[in-house]
């Protein structure tokens, strides 16, 4: 076993002819999903970000939707969260609220519309996520052999 400080440890593994087939499968997975994923959501009326918007304000915790959340889980610049937040605010999608701890910050919350386009969304995408789940399984332990 070569020890941490040989040159050789930090060498990655070849890859094998059956490693690149591999990622590139992997990678147009993931591209097909995205491609499901924004069809979806134009057929809801959104864009691609703006549903994953609505997803990251639904999944955060109690008192934790705020646009820096927003920014941080769709890795966005503060002012370009703040933009998108605006415009989703503007099609009755989200509305801001105080925070009861923090009067500088404003919490979100998403409407009755958006629970419902969102509902929508997720429950065909937890399906196709299950179909597409012995494909990419399969595919993680080839890369992993």
């Amino acid at each position: 076993m070569p020890s941490p400080r040989d040159p050789a440890a930090s060498e990655p593994a070849k890859l094998t002819d059956a490693d690149y087939a591999a990622l590139a499968a992997f990678r147009f997975s993931l591209r097909e999903f995205q491609a499901f994923s924004e069809t979806r959501a134009a057929e809801c009326g959104l864009t691609p970000q703006q549903h994953q918007a609505l997803l990251v304000i639904r999944a955060a915790a109690p008192g934790k939707a705020t646009v820096g959340h927003v920014a941080e889980r769709l890795i966005l610049k503060p002012h370009s969260a703040t933009g998108l937040v605006d415009r989703l605010v503007t099609l009755d999608l989200v509305v801001r609220r105080p925070s009861p701890s923090d009067k500088r910050q404003a919490l979100l919350e998403l409407t009755p519309l958006a629970h419902g386009k969102l509902e929508t969304l997720s429950a065909t995408h937890r399906e196709e996520i299950r179909r597409l789940r012995p494909l990419l399984v399969d595919l993680l332990e080839k890369l992993e052999g």
